[in-house]
């Protein structure tokens, strides 16, 4: 199986556990869980965005990108639809760090709406890997 297809089965995977976790009745430790396997799927979803964009744009190129600018390009070569909510994920995720209830809640409602965007990605790669050459 190749590299890039095992990888999206892996995010395919992270987001479907993140799926189960906010779909259970929130409690102190589902809510915990959810954001655990948030930061997970994050990080997945960005290292595909970041592969995506050095087969597209080379390997100099995105090298020299700050996250937000890699986030602004995946958007312009519409490997994502809204690059500011991807901002909001990307702090959301910096902030999981944090260990207070007021952060934790905050972080757990960005994880669900995280989902269908990190879906829509994953349907993109999807199409990308099932192209010919």
């Amino acid at each position: 199986m190749p590299e890039q297809q095992l990888s999206v089965d892996v995010l395919r995977k992270a987001l479907a556990s993140l799926k189960k976790a906010v779909a259970k009745h929130k409690d102190e430790y589902v809510r915990d869980a959810a954001i655990r396997r948030f930061e997970y799927a994050y990080e997945l979803t960005y290292q595909r965005l970041k592969y995506c964009l050095v087969q597209d744009e080379g390997i100099a190129q995105v090298r020299r990108l700050s996250r937000k600018d890699l986030i602004r390009l995946a958007a312009e070569k519409g490997l994502i639809e809204n690059a500011a909510a991807w901002f909001d994920y990307h702090a959301a995720r910096n902030e999981a760090y944090e260990h207070n209830d007021e952060t934790a809640e905050r972080i757990y409602l960005i994880a669900a709406r995280f989902l269908p965007d990190a879906n829509l990605l994953l349907a993109e790669l999807e199409r990308r890997n099932a192209k010919p050459g």
